[in-house]
């Protein structure tokens, strides 16, 4: 069974209310600091192929961190812009789950369910 990765930040309101549910569900969990912790390139990469929108699903355009950069992401290469957001976490959206087959941005509690299903599914066979 793939463990379920729970990437966040305290602060924020999203992913308080994220692992509120996790934990009122009792979904087994495992979290990772997304400023301390932050994925690693293949991480990230491994995210990035899980998306829907590509790079607009994780990229958080709205965010302070990406207003100051005043940069324009298409001139980067796919290399350049996952390594700006390692060096730079609060480029991020969060939180972001994934049990690496799933990917989970924001708070969702219907995407969420989802994936609560799936792995109580898998517990209860092995």
């Amino acid at each position: 069974m793939n463990k379920i990765t729970f990437y966040s930040y305290p602060s924020c309101t999203s992913c308080r209310k994220t692992k509120h549910w996790l934990n009122a569900h009792h979904v087994h969990f495992q979290e990772r600091h997304l400023f301390r912790e932050t994925p690693t390139f293949d991480e990230l990469k491994q995210i990035l192929e899980l998306t829907t929108e590509g790079i607009d699903e994780i990229l958080a355009t709205r965010s302070q961190t990406y207003k100051d950069l005043n940069i324009d992401i298409n001139e980067l290469s796919l290399s350049e812009l996952l390594n700006l957001m390692i060096e730079e976490p609060k480029l991020l959206r969060r939180p972001i789950i994934t049990d690496g087959k799933k990917l989970i941005v924001g708070y969702n509690p219907q995407a969420l369910s989802k994936i609560a299903r799936k792995h109580d599914i898998q517990r209860s066979v092995s």
